[in-house]
């Protein structure tokens, strides 16, 4: 007999009430384990209950599969039911089930089920990984228990332990894959990303079809792992679904990411404190990157130890020298204790990895033992003249390097050999561009560095890599790399502190005096010479002599502009352009020049770039004066301002249109590689500036860098380079609209509409930073700088225009600087309103005003 809607109602609010209570407990108690089990007794009891209630037959069964089989409930996860049956249902029978399956729905579950006969059971799993999976957790719930053991015992005589865990291994690549092949994603997934609870669910899946137990405890009985290493992972396992619990609590749904919206928040249920130096976020984010990190590390030697047990292959030791062999591949330690009797092996393992790249890695055995060694790396270790010459020798093998930082990073060696880099493992930043936490920024950096070096790469980036091929010592590059941003987090200048350790280091590992100094420059200048290209007018002839006295030299130079360049590709996939790169290589060859003995001359740089320009313009075939109406009407700013194949084009364009009574705008891919070049000449007319502005926001273009000019006609010569996405696929047709429609829009100059404050991204609203204004003359009193700072998004830009419009600012330059989230933007403007203090102080404030959202 079915159930009644009554009853159904009834079971609903019996499950509901079971659920709060075991929440409420845990919100008490916070025993994660006794929360699952609890939840999952409550589903159990309900079911059954419905199970029994109806008259199905006695030759079926009501079966738990995947997590619920394995007796774990999330309070909001799936519920996975297997109904068994003997044999093909009849209709009365059918009818029956589906009107179960209907109740499990309407009390409340989040089902997942399936109906299936034994012989379905084996012939959809032998098809589908996931489904063998979940049959291997299979549970009984209630119903004929011999039918049950039926499915068991027939799965388990189906069962091919080796196709399972290369099954299993093959799905957990593709995962990684899918999330980075990294613990350290900002916004981890502490289910499926790596080092997270789907990797500890996988080895015990791949050892439960292999027999070889079903726990920690009894992989440790087995031998695969120590008794140390079965509590570690059962402490972190434990820890990860505490997160994973407070998570679905939090959102009232299934929720498995700790995305930044609710870092803070979960922190604060730990117990942990937001501090003058720390979010409460960073205190769980560190430690759930240390909990992942572990776990990453005991799953490789679990994943190997499995893998030898399934696949035994034999092993024939090949010497590399007293201390180490080659296994199958693999560098293996030649004696169990070697490192406790060799405490430079620890090093040494690592620069033989270095040397010999056929190796794979390391075995199971080797990894153990460092893993358990690591403690032995303490100041007596440090201090030791041998180890430091190791760890040398390894920043300057030739090959390698980067595996070898990477796998000492993972296994803790690097962190205990460098106490300060230690405490940035897993340190969060929230800077709005950093996409990593800062142990893995700064061996993204050493990465780039290394590519550089690399001739396979040097298709990326040819002219870092032909710098490179030409710069002796680049280990000095890789040190400097893993010291510019070790200071993160202490509190202070992070580029002085790192500095002194960058110091203190090159002092104990005796680098010769000039090495140590240009890696002491470059940590404590890492960041000078983006500031300089991005913010700062490449033209004056000041900004570079200045910049050429810091650096000194070539080799300084050189090696600043190789760090940069690396550095900020290794922030985020989204702050690097080809605008950037352009800026940086522009700041490296002016300055090279200075440091050569080239004063710089705005007269010798105006006489190149119209030479330059006038070669270009005799390649299109126009007449030999042709440019000369146009060049009477540009003073010197603008030749120092603009590129000479810039020039040409301009010049190409406009020399019969001197005098044109419409707006001329011209569109081209830009030269540099990347997005569009446009050019806008107009008589001048009345808030020009943000009406372009407007209309590159309405087409969600946004603009990189912007060259702001009038010709002693009074005409406008205004340049643009604009992104997105589009462009790549589309730019003819892009082109031909922007050069018909903002014609259009110059040419019936309709009001300006009110900026439309656009809505931030979900990084910028958890992490909004204090937008500032920052209005000052320049060092001449000719004009004054504009700094902006503020979280980026829709509109911004012509809302800052809209202001400058309001106060008849006029603009001569605009270097738009996108960081990730956050823009940086400097404008060098000039206009009368600007000489009265009460009228800039009113403009700062109207500016920020219309930075906020």
């Amino acid at each position: 007999m079915a159930v009644s809607a009554s009853p159904a109602l009834q079971f609903k609010e019996e499950l509901k009430a079971a659920q709060q209570s075991v929440i409420a407990a845990f919100n008490t108690n916070f025993k994660a384990e006794q929360l699952l089990q609890d939840l999952c007794r409550s589903v159990d009891v309900v079911l059954s209950k419905i199970w029994k209630s109806f008259e199905l037959p006695k030759n079926s069964a009501l079966i738990a599969v995947g997590g619920y089989g394995r007796g774990e409930l999330y309070p909001y996860s799936d519920v996975d039911v297997l109904i068994l049956l003997c044999e093909q249902p009849d209709k009365d029978t059918r009818d029956k089930l589906e009107h179960l399956v209907q109740i499990f729905w309407d009390i409340g579950l989040d089902l997942g089920h399936s109906i299936r006969t034994v012989d379905e059971c084996l012939e959809e799993s032998e098809a589908d990984i996931t489904v063998k999976t979940s049959l291997l957790e299979a549970r009984l719930i209630t119903g004929n228990r011999k039918l049950f053991k039926e499915l068991q015992e027939r799965y388990t005589a189906s069962m091919n332990p080796q196709n399972f865990f290369q099954e299993k291994l093959l799905e957990l690549h593709q995962r990684h894959v899918k999330y980075e092949d990294t613990p350290y994603s900002l916004e981890p997934n502490c289910k499926e990303s790596p080092g997270g609870l789907r990797d500890l669910q996988v080895i015990l899946w791949v050892a439960k079809a292999a027999n070889l137990g079903n726990s920690w405890k009894e992989l440790a009985d087995r031998g695969l792992i120590t008794d140390i290493e079965a509590r570690q992972l059962k402490r972190n396992e434990r820890a990860f679904k505490d997160i994973r619990i407070r998570l679905h609590i939090h959102a009232g749904r299934r929720e498995d990411r700790l995305i930044f919206d609710v870092q803070t928040k979960i922190a604060e249920t730990f117990g942990f404190k937001t501090t003058e130096s720390r979010r409460a976020s960073e205190h769980l984010m560190q430690r759930y990157y240390w909990a992942a990190k572990a776990v990453t590390q005991l799953n490789t030697i679990l994943l190997q130890n499995i893998e030898a047990n399934l696949f035994p292959q034999p092993s024939v030791p090949q010497p590399i020298n007293e201390r180490f062999n080659v296994v199958n591949g693999l560098i293996d330690i030649a004696c169990d204790d070697l490192f406790e009797d060799s405490p430079s092996a620890l090093l040494e393992i690592f620069l033989l990895l270095a040397r010999h790249p056929e190796l794979k890695g390391m075995t199971a055995r080797s990894l153990r033992a460092l893993w358990h060694a690591r403690f032995l790396i303490d100041a007596g270790f440090r201090h030791d003249i041998f180890n430091r010459g190791l760890f040398l020798q390894i920043l300057q093998s030739p090959q390698g390097l980067t595996h070898a930082l990477r796998r000492m990073n993972q296994m803790s060696i690097l962190g205990r050999y460098l106490p300060n880099f230690r405490r940035i493992i897993g340190q969060m930043q929230h800077d709005l561009f950093h996409v990593y936490t800062v142990d893995q920024h700064i061996l993204m950096v050493v990465r780039n560095l290394r590519r550089f070096a690399m001739t396979e790469h040097a298709h990326e980036y040819p002219f870092c890599s032909q710098l490179m091929a030409n710069f002796t010592q680049p280990w000095v590059l890789y040190i400097a790399a893993l010291f510019h941003d070790i200071a993160k987090g202490r509190g202070g200048d992070h580029s002085l502190l790192g500095m002194a350790d960058a110091k203190k280091f090159c002092y104990d590992h005796g680098i010769s005096k000039a090495n140590s100094e240009l890696i002491i420059f470059l940590v404590q200048h890492h960041l000078t010479m983006s500031h300089v290209a991005q913010k700062q007018d490449l033209s004056d002839p000041d900004v570079v002599q200045a910049f050429a006295t810091l650096v000194k030299d070539e080799r300084h130079l050189t090696a600043l502009y190789l760090l940069t360049v690396s550095d900020i590709r290794g922030t985020s996939p989204k702050v690097w352009n080809a605008w950037k790169g352009k800026l940086l290589e522009d700041l490296y060859r002016i300055t090279l020049r200075v440091l050569g003995g080239e004063a710089p001359s705005q007269d010798r740089e105006l006489k190149n770039r119209q030479e330059e320009a006038l070669k270009a313009l005799r390649l299109y075939g126009l007449p030999g004066d042709a440019h000369e109406r146009l060049w009477q009407q540009l003073d010197v700013a603008y030749f120092l301002r603009h590129d000479s194949s810039d020039i040409a084009w301009q010049t190409r364009s406009l020399h019969d249109r001197i005098d044109s009574p419409v707006p001329v705008v011209k569109c081209r891919l830009s030269p540099i590689g990347e997005g569009l070049q446009v050019t806008v000449y107009v008589k001048d007319q009345p808030d020009l500036f943000a009406r372009i502005c407007n209309y590159f926001d309405g087409k969600n273009f946004s603009i990189l860098d912007a060259k702001i000019h009038t010709t002693k006609g009074g005409y406008a010569l205004d340049t643009f380079l604009v992104i997105e996405p589009a462009f790549a696929n589309n730019y003819r047709d892009i082109i031909n609209l922007i050069e018909h429609e903002l014609a259009e829009v110059l040419t019936l100059q309709t009001p300006l509409s009110s900026p439309n404050k656009g809505r931030l991204s979900r990084l910028s609203r958890t992490f909004p930073i204090i937008p500032t204004v920052d209005l000052r003359p320049d060092e001449r009193g000719q004009y004054f700088l504009l700094s902006i700072s503020a979280n980026d998004r829709t509109g911004l830009l012509y809302a800052i225009a809209n202001v400058l419009a309001k106060y008849k600012i006029n603009l001569h330059t605009a270097k738009i600087m996108t960081l990730g989230e956050r823009v940086e933007d400097v404008f060098l403007v000039d206009g009368p309103a600007l000489q009265n203090a009460r009228n800039q102080l009113q403009i700062e404030t109207e500016l920020l005003e219309s930075l906020r959202v």
